[in-house]
């Protein structure tokens, strides 16, 4: 893998903590329980994370 490469994953991997972190507060502060703030959080970095990989293998 080349340097941008691997900065560009290290830069998607950042965002989608940042989103499930996020999205993981504004869940657990609306009320729900831990777990469902966590699975949320999960959810949110797992689709910010496929849409990236989509987006990669859809440029190639």
């Amino acid at each position: 893998m080349s340097p941008l490469q691997i900065l560009s994953l290290l830069l998607a991997l950042s965002t989608a903590l940042n989103i499930a972190f996020t999205t993981g507060l504004l869940v657990h502060r609306s009320g729900a329980g831990i777990p469902q703030a966590i699975l949320a959080g999960a959810g949110a970095a797992a689709t910010s994370l496929g849409i990236y990989f989509a987006a990669v293998a859809a440029h190639r």
